[in-house]
């Protein structure tokens, strides 16, 4: 039976470009997301781009019958391998102050980006230590620094940095490898699914030349080609018009401009 790499969040952005890029190995896929659609598009893409095997799991990683969806398939399937995870699956939502701030966007975060990532990893981690695997998670610069109107999102990101790191701890002697991957602005849906709306977005990527999903596909590439005996343990990732957080070259500086 063939062995699978597990991508969570595959629908858009930098799930979606990981399972390309996994496909181009001609790996075998388990590609998760809410929206059915949108996976049977990267179903036929990821089979023209070599993938050996492609097997669409939508779900909702937020909520308690999203859980059960995977637990099921799985139960279905218990021979089925598994030895990489990349949990791609995170969003923010909204940038008011704490005081001002909507609870709604703090359970969809916390659900999302925390309690859906520990349980989706949870689940699968039995297989993994199996095939002595890897598991990739998708944290952020934001949980390194934080920002204001960003606590909440920050602490999620933070939270995936901690776990990542007692998950490698817990795992000692499996010969599992854990990866945190931490990006700084990269042009997705992520902040138009914050901000509400395409034109508000835009505005975050203004004159300057942020990174693609693709940069960061490849990242995790890179990360998961190792050799067994190498974890590349963490990967900050800005794109070179970001300093820092808050800190971004903007205008004629910009190597946006300078490619021109």
């Amino acid at each position: 039976m063939a062995t699978y790499s597990f991508i969570t969040g595959a629908s858009s952005g930098i799930g979606y470009a990981v399972a390309l890029k996994l496909a181009e190995q001609k790996r075998s896929l388990i590609i998760s997301a809410r929206r059915q659609n949108k996976l049977l598009d990267l179903k036929k893409q990821c089979l023209k781009n070599g993938a050996r095997e492609v097997i669409c799991l939508p779900f909702d990683i937020q909520t308690a019958k999203g859980l059960k969806t995977l637990t099921d398939f799985l139960n279905k399937n218990k021979t089925l391998k598994i030895d990489i995870l990349v949990n791609s699956a995170g969003l923010a939502k909204g940038t008011e102050l704490v005081s001002k701030s909507n609870i709604a966007d703090w359970e969809a975060m916390l659900n999302t980006n925390v309690k859906g990532l520990f349980y989706t990893t949870r689940v699968l981690l039995d297989r993994i230590i199996a095939t002595s695997g890897h598991i990739v998670n998708l944290g952020s610069v934001a949980g390194r620094l934080v920002y204001e109107g960003g606590a909440v999102y920050c602490a999620t990101k933070f939270a995936v940095r901690a776990f990542s790191e007692g998950l490698r701890m817990d795992l000692k002697g499996t010969g599992v490898r854990v990866s945190n991957i931490e990006p700084g602005m990269v042009n997705t849906e992520f902040s138009k699914v914050r901000l509400g709306s395409q034109q508000k977005a835009d505005l975050i990527y203004d004159d300057m030349l942020p990174l693609s999903a693709t940069d960061i596909a490849e990242s995790i590439l890179w990360c998961v080609n190792q050799p067994p005996h190498v974890n590349i343990q963490e990967v900050v990732i800005y794109p070179t018009d970001q300093a820092s957080v808050g800190q971004v070259v903007r205008g004629v500086k910009s190597l946006k401009h300078k490619k021109k």
